[in-house]
């Protein structure tokens, strides 16, 4: 599989990265049909098998379940082939998503998170947004905060996961990655990732297949004519793609390389 440097940060990542929402969380969340949260060891063969299909990246956050924490097992020993990106900001207690985007909460968010994931840095640490992009980044300093822990050698990169056009250019002009929703039905972001690419800085990709309403993109191979359509973009660095089906995967890794 293709791999592009993100943006500035130095950081090679494959195109397609593993997302980890159903490793650890299957309430509120958006997809069309309820699943079952996989055992270990359905997990630890999902992950040779993105490994072994050339998937370097894999995005978690700690609103994401028990995610974090499973990953830090399952990745034990193999820590440094795996670029991962996790979050601050966003909570899911009880059922609803509570969100914190002071210094002092992300500060602790990360410190827990390293536990989880049995690690020492992360490589990527975004702003899990509300929706309130701009508010957010200019209230609370969160940017500056984590532009602060990169310094630290806490983690090698920074950005936020923003679902506003205004909030993901301020966000890019400020820290080294964003991350945007952009398929074939939902282009509103594309103007943050060509803003990203005018600065050389890394764009990541979600809901690139619509949170699963494939049936929403035109043509006969729904994945394929996403994946394809995102990937024009050149300022587009990896496609963050969320499965527990490892024939699922395998496609979606043919989409880009076939």
């Amino acid at each position: 599989m293709q791999q592009k440097i993100l943006g500035n940060t130095g950081i090679t990542v494959s195109t397609l990265g593993l997302g980890t929402v159903k490793f650890g969380r299957n309430q509120g969340v958006k997809y069309p049909q309820a699943f079952e949260i996989p055992d270990d060891q359905h997990l630890m063969q999902l992950l040779h098998t993105a490994r072994d299909l050339g998937i370097n990246l894999i995005d978690t956050a700690p609103a994401y379940g028990n995610s974090e924490t499973r990953l830090g097992t399952l990745l034990s020993g193999d820590r440094k082939n795996w670029v991962i990106v996790s979050k601050v900001g966003e909570e899911f207690v009880n059922g609803d998503s509570l969100y914190d985007f002071t210094p002092e909460h992300a500060e602790k968010s990360i410190k827990r998170s390293l536990k989880r994931l049995n690690t020492d840095y992360i490589d990527i640490v975004l702003v899990h947004s509300d929706g309130n992009d701009v508010y957010n980044i200019q209230n609370f300093g969160i940017l500056d905060f984590l532009s602060e822990l990169k310094k630290q050698g806490l983690i090698r990169a920074f950005g936020m996961s923003t679902k506003t056009v205004e909030g993901g250019i301020l966000a890019i002009q400020q820290s080294d990655v964003v991350m945007v929703t952009y398929n074939p039905i939902e282009t509103a972001e594309q103007p943050v990732i060509a803003k990203a690419f005018e600065l050389n800085k890394g764009v990541l990709i979600k809901k690139a297949l619509a949170s699963g309403h494939i049936q929403k993109i035109p043509g006969s191979d729904p994945v394929k004519t996403s994946l394809t359509f995102i990937l024009q973009e050149p300022g587009v660095s990896s496609i963050i793609l969320g499965t527990l089906d490892p024939t699922h995967l395998a496609h979606n890794v043919a989409c880009v390389t076939g």
